[in-house]
C-alpha cells in the first residue's frame, strides 16, 4: 500500500470517528428505545437522481469502522453515471449499526456525488484538449479529504491538499512581502533551506508580472489569475511551456471550454465544490 493511500485512510479514520462522535454523542436514543442491540437487518440505498456517483467504497467503510461483520453488496461503483431507481448498495449488519450509519454514510454520499456530477460536467465541456480541470482549498471545513475526492472521482486533479504540501504565493503574500521578485528570493531560499522538494506557484495580475516570474527561473507555475481567454492565450505563448500554467477566476462551465482552447495546462475552479448541489439518495430498510 502506498504512503498516500496509508496518508488517506489515517485521515478518513479521524473524519468517520470525529463525525460519529458529532452525531451519537452518548447514544443513539431513538434505536436504543425501540430497538433491541441483537436484531440484525438489512438495508439498500437508492438513487433518487440523475448523477455521477461518489463515496460507495467511503460508504463500505464506514460500516466496517462501526462494526466490523457489516457485509456490503456493491451493485454501482465510485465514477459510475447512475439514474433515478438504481440501487448503488445493499447492507447486512445489526439493525443499531445501520441507524447509526444512516445519516453520516448519506450526508457523505449526497455531497460527494453532487461535486462528483458537476465535475464530471467541466471535464466532458473541455474534451479535445489537454488542460485539466483543478479543484481548489474552497472547502467545507472538516470534509475537505472527501470533497477533493469526489473531484477526482468526477474526473477532475487535485489541487495541494492545504498549505503545507505547496507553496503558492498569492497576491496577499506577494503584496505583504514587497513584490514578486523578493517573494520568489524568499520562497525559494524557503525551499532549498527546508523543503527541498516542495513546489513553487506564484499568481499573476498581468502581462508585466508574468514576464518577471519568468525571469526569476524561480517558479514552477504560474497562477494566471483573472485573465480573460484572450490575454490568457498571450500569456501561454509568452511562457512557451517553460513553467507549467495554471487559470483561476471567473471560469464557469459556459465558458470553460475557451480557457482550455488557450493551451492552458490547468484550470482551477473553486465552483466544483462550493457550488455543487448534492444528489438526492436514501437508505430504505428491507
Amino acid at each position: 500500500m502506498s504512503k498516500s493511500v496509508n496518508q488517506f485512510d489515517e485521515r478518513l479514520h479521524v473524519l468517520i470517528n470525529n463525525a460519529m462522535a458529532e452525531d451519537l454523542g452518548d447514544g443513539d436514543h431513538s434505536s436504543l428505545a425501540v430497538i433491541p442491540s441483537d436484531v440484525r437487518g438489512s438495508a439498500l440505498l437508492k438513487i433518487k437522481q440523475n448523477g455521477i456517483l461518489a463515496g460507495i467504497e467511503i460508504a463500505e467503510k464506514i460500516f466496517h469502522t462501526r462494526e466490523h461483520s457489516t457485509v456490503f453488496h456493491l451493485y454501482k461503483h465510485d465514477g459510475e453515471a447512475v439514474l433515478a431507481g438504481d440501487t448503488a448498495f445493499t447492507v447486512e449488519a445489526s439493525v443499531s449499526t445501520i441507524l447509526a450509519c444512516e445519516r453520516l454514510i448519506l450526508n457523505c454520499m449526497q455531497r460527494m456525488s453532487g461535486i462528483a456530477s458537476l465535475t464530471r460536467r467541466y471535464v466532458e465541456a473541455i474534451q479535445g484538449f489537454s488542460s485539466k480541470i483543478l479543484d481548489t482549498r474552497k472547502t467545507t471545513p472538516g470534509f475537505r479529504l472527501l470533497e477533493k475526492e469526489a473531484v477526482r472521482i468526477g474526473g477532475g486533479m487535485n489541487h495541494r491538499f492545504g498549505l503545507f504540501d505547496m507553496i503558492l504565493l498569492k497576491d496577499n503574500h506577494i503584496d505583504f512581502c514587497g513584490g514578486i521578485a523578493k517573494a520568489l528570493d524568499r520562497a525559494f531560499d524557503y525551499a532549498e533551506k527546508y523543503k527541498p522538494s516542495i513546489k513553487i506557484e506564484i499568481e499573476a495580475r498581468t502581462l508585466e508580472d508574468v514576464h518577471e516570474i519568468l525571469n526569476s527561473g524561480k517558479a514552477d507555475r504560474i497562477m494566471l489569475d483573472n485573465f480573460n481567454p484572450t490575454l490568457l492565450a498571450e500569456a501561454v505563448q509568452l511562457i512557451k511551456k517553460k513553467i507549467e500554467t495554471e487559470a483561476s477566476g471567473g471560469i464557469n462551465l459556459d465558458n470553460v471550454r475557451e480557457y482550455a482552447a488557450t493551451g492552458v495546462d490547468y484550470i482551477s475552479i473553486g465552483a466544483l465544490i462550493h457550488q455543487a448541489k448534492s444528489i438526492d439518495l436514501s437508505l430504505k430498510a428491507i
